[in-house]
């Protein structure tokens, strides 16, 4: 990887939804609409919640995708999203990794849900190389400095994402359609996560355990909310507020999503 580009590319969590995001107007036109407003990555680099994996694993580009859903219509176990080779950028990560945390190249991994179903909205043309990274924790700490570790490739062109859901209480849901009510676990949850980053404070996020109203419900697991703290760890000053680009709720579920400098 070179350093030729002009901007620094930000970082990114993002709601990434369920396959029916896909025919949701609103929601795949707000994703559309950020994807345009950013500088061209030269590649992208996604943390999903759809893969816990350590020590840290990459995937391998032109693997066919991770079907890692279920009951939803056959189309969706049909669409592909055809990225250029990840390699280049596979070898820039695994330098970056301390000699204490090996980075291993899976041989038959493709991108996820967690990667595919936003970029397909994203990036349509899929004309971007694309290169996945295992959520090796659930530990803030630990994920602040991943984040951290990546953080120079922004300035390579490479647009790091962390997705998620910042709220994800499936199993507590009573309505399964986009235009859900939403719970009182969620909506609570999604005010304490959007007050605190508007104030950049990375303590309280990283306490959620103590802190955070509505957490056994928003996140029975906590996957879809940990790879915030890779997006935080990645940011120049992961204390300066940053950008809420998208906010609301989808089937009940927050879809609050962040951009940092």
């Amino acid at each position: 990887m070179t350093t030729d580009t002009t901007s620094r590319m930000p970082a990114l969590y993002i709601g990434h939804g369920a396959p029916p995001l896909l025919d949701d107007p609103v929601w795949s036109g707000q994703l559309a609409a950020w994807a345009r407003d950013l500088p061209r990555p030269r590649a992208i680099l996604v943390v999903s919640a759809h893969w816990e994996s350590a020590p840290v694993m990459l995937s391998t580009s032109r693997a066919p995708l991770v079907y890692d859903f279920g009951g939803f219509a056959p189309k969706y176990y049909q669409m592909t999203y055809e990225s250029p080779d990840a390699s280049a950028l596979a070898a820039r990560v695994a330098a970056m990794m301390p000699s204490t945390e090996p980075v291993h190249q899976h041989p038959s991994r493709g991108l996820d849900h967690g990667a595919w179903v936003p970029l397909r909205i994203m990036y349509p043309d899929a004309d971007i190389p694309v290169l996945q990274l295992s959520l090796p924790t659930d530990d803030p700490v630990r994920l602040l400095e991943l984040g951290a570790r990546l953080r120079p490739l922004r300035d390579e062109g490479v647009l790091i994402i962390g997705s998620g859901f910042l709220t994800h209480g499936l199993p507590f849901l009573t309505e399964w359609r986009i235009d859900a009510a939403v719970p009182g676990w969620s909506a609570d949850f999604d005010a304490w996560a959007g007050d605190a980053l508007a104030r950049g404070d990375v303590d309280a996020l990283a306490d959620y355990r103590a802190q955070a109203p509505g957490l056994p419900y928003a996140h029975p697991t906590v996957e879809h909310y940990t790879p915030l703290f890779v997006t935080l760890g990645a940011a120049t000053d992961p204390e300066a507020p940053g950008l809420q680009v998208i906010d609301g709720f989808w089937m009940g579920l927050s879809k609050r999503s962040l951009q940092v400098a």
